[in-house]
């Protein structure tokens, strides 16, 4: 079963699948599993480090350093899987989170506030108001009614010629409050028409793609 591991370990890290070579601080292990689960789902390999290499783990502490994270720095309480595998005498512990279909997951910081991540490659990034409450408007049963106004209308023929839009750009060029174009991309994420695209900088929103 190590074939499973090195086949792991050669996809490198991306967007479901971080290394650790180990846990020093649970709070920060929360965020790997908030932004998973928030994703699409994925797994953690304790005992590797970040160039693929295999250090393995020392004791037990790493799992209850996880459940620590899953139990009092998530919210809700994060259900995960583990599993070990022992390779060449060095022990992997794999956690594996699934993708959360009714829960929108929180980790708690350094100053104790809960915030929600998302997986972007191979980063943990902080979800923003906008993706809070997509995420909150696909999880109730009420339907989305948009009025295709002039300020739709700036977005979409923005959009058409150009690759990604800033809010700060909607703002501007649509002469609306910042309330108002939270809004409106709230509408268009919802209906699958804008995608939020997030970067370290900030986030982005283009034209959703056709499948």
């Amino acid at each position: 079963m190590s074939a499973y591991i090195y086949d792991l370990i050669r996809q490198g890290e991306n967007i479901s699948l971080d290394f650790k070579h180990s846990i020093t601080d649970s709070k920060k292990i929360a965020r790997s599993l908030v932004a998973f689960a928030n994703t699409q789902g994925g797994k953690l390999l304790i005992g590797v480090k970040d160039n693929g290499k295999i250090s393995g783990i020392r004791t037990e502490e790493e799992y209850y350093m996880v459940e620590a994270a899953a139990h009092l720095h998530c919210r809700p309480e994060m259900p995960f899987k583990t599993e070990t595998w022992d390779i060449k005498g060095k022990r992997i512990l794999e956690v594996i989170i699934e993708k959360s279909n009714d829960n929108i997951y929180y980790a708690l910081d350094n100053a104790g506030k809960w915030k929600a991540y998302v997986r972007v490659h191979d980063q943990n990034l902080l979800a923003n108001k906008i993706q809070l409450n997509v995420w909150k408007r696909r999880k109730s049963p009420k339907g989305t009614l948009v009025r295709y106004s002039r300020e739709e209308k700036v977005i979409l023929d923005f959009l058409s010629s150009h690759e990604t839009i800033s809010i700060s750009k909607f703002k501007k060029i649509a002469k609306i409050s910042k309330f108002k174009a939270e809004k409106i991309l709230i509408n268009l994420i919802v209906l699958d028409l804008i995608e939020i695209i997030f970067t370290e900088n900030g986030a982005l929103y283009k034209l959703k793609a056709e499948k």
